[in-house]
């Protein structure tokens, strides 16, 4: 095992540990994303997906202290990548001209440290009720948790619904450079395949965020109401 563990201190180790916990984190991202999506099909279909995650109990738990290692492990290999990168080249330049890189790529670790931040705000909004908590008293008081009502008052209020819309831009911009990254890792990148494989993750990204940042808009907007339920 020590073989394994001085392979992954190295920077191509970290190069595909951050790849690997990526793409388990895509994977969350997009499953996220297609439970909330079942709001469009009206208060029964949420709200019995948010009672099959309750009824999970202590294994919800266990999937959220895994999702949090696999995040913090995330967060590990950028900062060390970054370092790495600076380590590199000591020198900064007078007038600094990219060349290759993106816009994306060059902002990776400040709209990583972002989405954090808002991670962090949706945990307090959705998970422990500190945000909006009046809501969240309200949609557990009732026999069955209405997670349908929680979501689309939330999203009425235009302050919460922008704040998701631009977190959600800024999943898209990290997104947009972190799949075919993820892809060049992880050693599935071919030359004469270098160009679909960004062009698939730009369209994986568009679905992501397309999907994301229709809820929010739609409740705001009148598209979802609480009149389904009644």
């Amino acid at each position: 095992m020590n073989w394994l563990v001085r392979g992954l201190r190295t920077s191509v180790g970290t190069k595909f540990l951050m790849a690997t916990t990526g793409l388990l984190l895509l994977g969350f991202v997009i499953a996220h994303m297609l439970g909330n999506l079942q709001v469009y099909a009206g208060p029964e279909q949420l709200n019995a997906y948010a009672e099959t995650m309750q009824s999970l109990g202590p294994i919800l738990w266990i999937m959220r202290a895994g999702l949090a290692v696999i995040l913090l492990v995330h967060i590990r290999c950028a900062l060390k990548l970054t370092r790495l990168a600076r380590e590199a080249r000591p020198v900064t330049y007078a007038a600094a001209r990219p060349i290759q890189s993106t816009y994306q790529s060059r902002t990776m670790l400040m709209s990583g440290l972002i989405i954090l931040a808002f991670i962090v705000f949706h945990l307090l909004h959705f998970t422990t009720g500190n945000i909006h908590s009046e809501l969240y008293t309200e949609a557990h008081a009732k026999a069955q948790f209405d997670l349908y009502s929680m979501f689309v008052r939330s999203f009425q209020d235009p302050a919460t619904a922008i704040a998701y819309v631009i977190a959600m831009l800024l999943l898209g911009n990290h997104l947009a450079h972190g799949v075919s990254s993820l892809c060049q890792s992880m050693g599935w990148v071919r030359p004469k395949y270098r160009e679909f494989i960004r062009k698939l993750g730009l369209a994986v990204t568009g679905v992501i965020v397309v999907g994301n940042v229709s809820m929010p808009l739609a409740c705001w907007f009148g598209l979802i109401t609480l009149e389904v339920s009644s």
